[in-house]
């Protein structure tokens, strides 16, 4: 009941056109059922391993996004599969993609993500490595992917006004984006930033994606890990 009610809760904050990814990493089959059972279909994981695990385990209508850092030779396990990567941050990681959705001879969606924080943890293009890869020739080339949109995660800090300016910083990328004549394997429908500790400053910055967990089911289980 508890997890109904924050569902509930954030939904309720949530304005229409902008989506709600819960956050599951790390938590059993049975509290992803509880959130299932409210009707709500978008999960996000962290690992492949666990995210191909819950794949498995839990109703095939599912729309699972990869939102961790991908490795290359784990690409393959969630190709068949995936509904968004948003996790995209390196060309040799989309061109790894694209690889694998030939072979499973379907176009995968994803984010790039771009570094917007402070924290040196994240991963993440820069602003100007966007623009430049954009401008190439490298990703038309890349026609097994479709870049949706940016994705990004701001510094954690109580610096409202820091979290701030660096989600204006991708939405800023964002709008540049949308006025430039984009590869056809390109476009800018999905602005994901925002989580369960800022992401109402997220959609006042015009997000259209926000990714929740710990608001919805509690802190994490690290054990589970």
């Amino acid at each position: 009941m508890i997890i109904k009610n924050n569902i509930d809760k954030i939904r309720q904050a949530i304005p229409e056109g902008c989506t709600l990814v819960v956050v599951s990493k790390t938590h059993p089959i049975e509290k992803i059922q509880e959130v299932y059972t409210t009707g709500h279909r978008i999960f996000g994981e962290n690992k492949v391993q666990e995210l191909v695990a819950k794949y498995e385990a839990l109703p095939n209508d599912i729309q699972w996004h990869l939102i961790g850092h991908l490795q290359t030779n784990k690409v393959k396990y969630v190709t068949p599969f995936v509904h968004l990567i948003q996790s995209v941050d390196s060309v040799r990681l989309l061109q790894e993609i694209n690889k694998q959705a030939i072979r499973n001879k379907r176009v995968v969606h994803c984010l790039l993500q771009v570094h917007i924080a402070q924290e040196e943890t994240k991963f993440g293009f820069s602003t100007e490595e966007v623009l430049t890869f954009v401008a190439s020739a490298e990703l038309s080339q890349l026609q097994s992917v479709k870049i949706v949109g940016l994705m990004g995660m701001a510094t954690y800090t109580e610096d409202v006004g820091q979290i701030r300016k660096e989600f204006q910083i991708l939405k800023n990328l964002f709008d540049t984006l949308k006025k430039i004549n984009l590869p056809t394997n390109m476009s800018m429908q999905e602005l994901s930033m925002g989580m369960s500790s800022d992401y109402t400053i997220a959609i006042e910055e015009g997000s259209t994606m926000v990714r929740v967990g710990s608001a919805i089911f509690g802190e994490r289980n690290y054990t589970l890990q």
